[in-house]
């Protein structure tokens, strides 16, 4: 069993506090850098989109991190999400015959 963090923060804001605004950047200087649009770049950093493989990717070239931090950091938000979500998954136990 893992232990898992609470109300893990949604990358984009990781990627907006530890990246954009120490090194003063700008959303339009880092879309720009990562070849997406300023559109695509400000739904991640709002929160409103996630961190795809290729994103990932994109980022930890940028950044000199690795792709597997950022979807880590994706994995842990939506996980906390879905067990936190108040919606109940039910799911019939499965056993071998």
């Amino acid at each position: 069993m893992s232990i898992q963090m609470h109300n893990p923060p949604h990358p984009g804001e990781i990627l907006r506090e530890l990246c954009l605004k120490p090194m003063g950047l700008s959303v339009t200087e880092v879309a720009e850098a990562l070849g997406v649009s300023r559109k695509t770049l400000s739904s991640i950093l709002n929160g409103r989109a996630g961190i795809s493989p290729e994103m990932a990717i994109r980022l930890s070239k940028a950044f000199d991190t690795s792709p597997e931090s950022w979807l880590n950091q994706q994995q842990q938000f939506d996980l906390w999400h879905a067990m936190n979500s108040g919606e109940e998954i039910k799911v019939k136990r499965l056993r071998a015959a």
